[in-house]
């Protein structure tokens, strides 16, 4: 379960990463951070291809990715309450840190 968990949030992170780059300038340090997500990235599928099977990586990547999508691009859009947003893509940005520190604790957990 950890596995898909990581999974997802990979998919998120990449995700947000793009929106970012649209948004924001690339600096040295995001892009280190995106490179360090990376390597954790192909350790997670190295892992999951050893414990896992073929289709069920794939089947809920592809679900991962729809839903990433939808998700990012509903607060791209923007969820409001009373006419003021509820929160917003910059507080995504704030959090990536955080989350690829998060991804990289959860990978070495699984390795």
């Amino acid at each position: 379960m950890l596995f898909y968990l990581t999974l997802f949030l990979i998919f998120f992170y990449f995700k947000l990463g793009r929106v970012h780059k649209k948004e924001e300038q690339l600096t040295s340090l995001v892009v280190l951070q995106h490179a360090v997500v990376a390597v954790s990235t192909l350790l997670l599928y190295r892992y999951g291809f050893e414990h896992y099977s073929l289709w069920a990586i794939l089947l809920f990547s592809f679900i991962f990715f729809i839903v990433v999508a939808l998700m990012v691009a509903s607060v791209q859009i923007g969820i409001f309450i009373e006419g003021k947003p509820l929160f917003g893509i910059s507080l995504l940005f704030k959090i990536m840190p955080f989350l690829s520190a998060f991804i990289v604790v959860l990978t070495g957990i699984l390795l």
